[in-house]
Formats: structure tokens, C-alpha cells, sequence
């Protein structure tokens, strides 16, 4: 495993020849850090699902550089899924769509839809179009941690967690701290109306004025699995609490209004709840470094990514 700091267009051109040679690299979206790996690889992807000891049929989602390059994985895609596409990519928001038949089983987890993500962070774009260049078609990200744990934010995030899995020719690009700091949206574009699955940065009510469409924002009437799905996941090791009275020594996590109980290890204090997203799982992390046994959660209401940070909080606490 090697860290590539200086990712400059050589050390990107070289990243590339890796993943088409069959090897794994994390690198940074605008969300949080994934670890790729060419998405029509067998034996590749096999090896990433044992890294993450993610279980088999859960699926992949496939990061391309352009929707342009979206047909190549999907078919049927409807029309309110274009709009979303031409909306909101480059951008954290992922779809789920019918797969074509270059989305084989060892990605989709046996189902026959395929997620599809075009990522804005520059340091992944450039990755992926020189991929692309090489003949790669698409890179299968998962984050790039150990499955159902923290996803990270930095590319130390990666080392810390990764670096006694990864094999000597693996890679992690450095490109610096995530943008969004939360998993992209995850919408169902596989029946007539979209579905949101996993909330992120692309709320549903930038969705209905995307698509013109009045929606469900609930996952009920989808039988689509998909990333981040479970009740139980993004769990530091520590135990979350959304409830309750912090004592002395546990960990503390609320907007930067809220004042911090004495004898309490503040964690973090965002001032709204955009810098809540960026720095959460950050703290959490932190809580663990600390060897904090208990930390108590404030959580925000004030719209925006709420939803998603809460989301993200609520699984996190049913450990």
C-alpha cells in the first residue's frame, strides 16, 4: 500500500494503470472517500469486497466521469432520471437504474438494477477519465472503510482503518478533507415515480423541482438493496446516544449554540447543520481515538441536510 500525497496528472495517469491492472485505490469524492476498483473485474471486485468484509450481495455503486457514459450501464432510464442526471451530476447523488447486461451479478448483488454516480471532486474526475482513457468503463466505489463502520472523510480516515487489509500495490490518494462529509443521495429510478432510499445532499425537495414530480421520499414501495440501507451501520465503536444526559468522560456532539455539561468531552461544535454533515463522522472517529465508551448526540432540525445527518445518526445509534 502506498499514500499518494502530490496527486499531480503523472501520479493520476499511474493510479489509473492500477485500477485497470486489477488493483484497488481510494480516492476522494466531494461525499466521502471510496474505495475503487474497475467495476468489470471479477477477481478485483472479489478482493475489495474482502478488504471491506462487505457481504456479497450487497450492491456496488459504479462511479463514471459522464452521464454520457451513463448508457453504457443502464437501460430504460426514464425521464425524470435524465433530468436528475442533467440537474445534479457532477454531484453527490446516486441512481438506481435497469442494469444493462456490462453490470454483472458480482456488482449489482444479483439484482437487475445497477447504481450509477458521477462524482465533482476534481481529484476523481481526472482518475476517472483517465480510467476511461485506458478503456476502463466504470470504477465500483463502495467507502473506503470496513463494512458497516465509520466511512472516512480523510485519506488518514483510510489508512487508519485499511492499511493491514490493503495489499503493496494498493493505493490511497490524499485530496485533503471531504466537501459534503455524508454518502451521496441514493435514488430508486427504477419504477415510474423516484424513490429516495438513503438521504444526502440532494434533498427531496430539490428532487420534486428537478423532475416536476410530487413523490414518496420513503423506501416502502422498493425492493431495491442499495448502500447504507441497513438499521445498523456508520457505527463508531463507541455506543451513540440521541437521548439522555451525557456524564463525565462521555463524548459530545451539537451545534456550536448548545452549550457543552461539565466534565463532557466536546467532540464537536458545528454552527449549522451544513458543517454538521462535514465534520460528523470526524467526530465520531475522534470519540473512538479517545477510547470514549458513550457519546450523546444533539440532533439538528433546521432543515437542509438534516434529514441526512440524522439518517446517518439514527443507524448509527442502533448498534
Amino acid at each position: 500500500m502506498a499514500i499518494i500525497s502530490s496527486c499531480t496528472a503523472s501520479t493520476l495517469k499511474d493510479a489509473a494503470t492500477s485500477l485497470r491492472s486489477g488493483n484497488l485505490v481510494a480516492f476522494p469524492t466531494e461525499t466521502v472517500y471510496g474505495l475503487g476498483v474497475d467495476a468489470t473485474n471479477k477477481d478485483a471486485v472479489a478482493h475489495l469486497y474482502q478488504v471491506k468484509g462487505r457481504p456479497s450481495d450487497h450492491p456496488l455503486i459504479v462511479h463514471i466521469s459522464s452521464m454520457a457514459n451513463l448508457d453504457k450501464w443502464a437501460r430504460e432510464i426514464p425521464e425524470y432520471a435524465i433530468k436528475l442526471a442533467r440537474a445534479f451530476w457532477p454531484g453527490p447523488m446516486t441512481l438506481i437504474l435497469p442494469r444493462t447486461n456490462q453490470a454483472m451479478d458480482f456488482i449489482t448483488g444479483n439484482q437487475d438494477s445497477v447504481g450509477i454516480r458521477v462524482p465533482s471532486h476534481p481529484l476523481a474526475d481526472v482518475l476517472l477519465k483517465d480510467f476511461e482513457e485506458l478503456g476502463g468503463l466504470g470504477v465500483a466505489a463502495p467507502s473506503a472503510n470496513r463494512f458497516g463502520q465509520v466511512s472516512p472523510t480523510s485519506a488518514q480516515d483510510v489508512e487508519d482503518e485499511l492499511s493491514k487489509f490493503l495489499g503493496t500495490k494498493d493505493l490511497i490518494l490524499d485530496g485533503g478533507i471531504c466537501q459534503v462529509g455524508l454518502e451521496s443521495t441514493i435514488i430508486d429510478c427504477t419504477l415510474q415515480m423516484p424513490i429516495i432510499l438513503r438521504p444526502g445532499a440532494i434533498s427531496k425537495d430539490m428532487v420534486q423541482e428537478a423532475t416536476g414530480l410530487e413523490f414518496k421520499s420513503d423506501q416502502t414501495d422498493s425492493q431495491v438493496k442499495a448502500s447504507g440501507l441497513l438499521k445498523s451501520h456508520y457505527s463508531p465503536i463507541a455506543k451513540v446516544f440521541l437521548t439522555g444526559n451525557p456524564g463525565i468522560g462521555d463524548g459530545f456532539i451539537a451545534l456550536s449554540d448548545i452549550e457543552t455539561p461539565e466534565g463532557v468531552i466536546r467532540l464537536a461544535a458545528p454552527k449549522d447543520v451544513t458543517q454538521y454533515a462535514q465534520v460528523l463522522y470526524r467526530a465520531l472517529r475522534l470519540a473512538d481515538q479517545k477510547r470514549i465508551k458513550k457519546v450523546f448526540v444533539v440532533t439538528p432540525n433546521e432543515g437542509g441536510m438534516s434529514v441526512a445527518i440524522n439518517d446517518r445518526l439514527a443507524k448509527a445509534a442502533s448498534k
